[in-house]
Formats: C-alpha cells, structure tokens, sequence
C-alpha cells in the first residue's frame, strides 16, 4: 500500500546510489551529489499488517511483484522511508512473499520488484536451486509466517548455470553444479555448441532450472504441496533479463 508523508515543509537528504527519484520529485542536485526532497512528497509502502497480509491471495501478490517490476524497469521506484520501516517491521513481520535466487550481486531482488523492509522473504544460493534447507525456509516463510507466494528466480547470464554447461570441477563447487546438471540434459532445443558460449542454450538451461526446482518444491515437500493444492500458496518461476531489467515470467 502506497500512502504520503504528510510532515509539509520537512525535508530529507537521500545519498544517489541506488535510487531514483523520479522527475516529479522537487528536489536540487548539489556539489556533494545529494538531493533534498520535500518530506511531504515522499512515498513509503507501509509494512504490512498480520491482517492486511491474512487478506492477500496468490494472484494479489504475484500481480504486486509483476507491478513492481514494471516500476524498476521504468525507473519510477518508491522511495523509502526506511528508518520508519524498521521500527514498523521490529516486532513482527508479515511478508508477501519468499523468492529464491541466485547469489548474484547483479539480481538486487528487493529492488528488482521495487519492495522494502519486511515485504518479501529471499532466499539465494548459487544457480537458485532447491535443497532442504532451502525447502525448510519456504515452509517456514509460507506456513509459519504466512507468505503467499514462492518465487523461483533464474537469471540470464548465470555463472552457474554457465559452469554446469561447462561441467566446471573445483572444490565444492563441483558438488554444487550437481543440483543444476538435470538442466542442463534436458535442454536439448537449442543449436549450435555446448558451452556457455552458446547465449540461446544457456537462456535454456536457466529456463528448464526454474521449472526443474518449481516441481521439486511441490514433490519434496507435503507442508508446501498441501498449500498448493489448498489454494493458501502459489509457486510461480521466472527468468531476469540482465539487459533490460525485465523479470520474464514462466508460463
């Protein structure tokens, strides 16, 4: 939920490293590179409610995260009141979703769908696949804490899923590349050579490892397969386009 500060007259300074602030915010470029904003114009999304998230269905977030996206792509993102944030989210949290992701420092999820402080869960591990522990924190993000919506987040130009390609060997990343190589045999469409020079084999691979990992989470664990069928959850995949910022979502 989107609401306004209304302390008129106030203003606050915001260091420009990794936020916009649109054109529609009156504000001066200074020497030291920092803009003063209104206080009164600033928009902060709330922290949610045990109540306003009890509220949510599936398709209510999956169309947030779809939204916020489209805001990050347009560079008309939020800006946060975070200090606000942390005290709101100290006591309790009420998220609307878990993502999981690679650990790649060029997918900033929170960003990526425009969302703050206790909005969503993210769980990363390298080539964004699904083992216990990861499975452990989606029971955890869905039944205990209420998210309703699991996000498998591949990404283009993946250096694990790269290195799967490659059959790459060197210390536990060899054990690791093992969860990615079913991908990697199956994806079968693309022409050319096997390697992770082959920019159409590795968008495939990293397509087939969302959907790989979507099915695990539903064959691996009953709390999260009897959510699905329930109706109280959504899993739902999708791959970032590293180019333009786009979250492409699996259908």
């Amino acid at each position: 939920m989107r609401t306004i500060l209304n302390s008129i007259g106030i203003t606050t300074t915001i260091f420009m490293t990794s936020i916009f602030i649109p054109a529609t915010v009156f504000g001066q470029q200074s020497k030291e590179g920092t803009v003063e904003i209104e206080r009164s114009r600033i928009l902060v999304e709330d922290v949610l409610s045990e109540e306003e998230q009890a509220a949510l269905t599936p398709l209510d977030v999956f169309n947030s995260l779809a939204a916020g996206n489209e805001r990050f792509v347009s560079s008309d993102l939020t800006a946060r009141d975070h200090s606000m944030q942390i005290r709101e989210s100290a006591e309790a949290q009420y998220p609307k979703a878990i993502v999981l992701s690679c650990v790649d420092s060029r997918v900033p999820v929170e960003d990526v769908f425009d969302k703050g402080i206790g909005d969503i869960f993210v769980a990363r591990v390298a080539g964004n696949f699904v083992n216990d522990d990861i499975l452990g924190s989606m029971e955890f993000a869905t039944k205990i804490a209420g998210a309703k919506l699991i996000l498998v987040l591949g990404h283009e130009n993946c250096g694990a899923i790269h290195a799967a390609i490659d059959g790459a060997e060197l210390g536990h990343i060899t054990k690791m590349l093992v969860n990615i190589k079913p991908a990697v045999d199956i994806s079968t469409k693309s022409s050319g050579p096997k390697s992770s020079k082959n920019r159409l084999l590795v968008h495939e691979v990293s397509e087939n490892n969302v959907r790989i990992n979507m099915e695990k989470i539903v064959k691996e664990s009953l709390i999260l397969r009897t959510m699905v069928e329930d109706g109280e959850i959504a899993i739902k995949g999708a791959v970032y386009d590293m180019d333009t910022g786009v979250v492409n979502f699996i259908k």
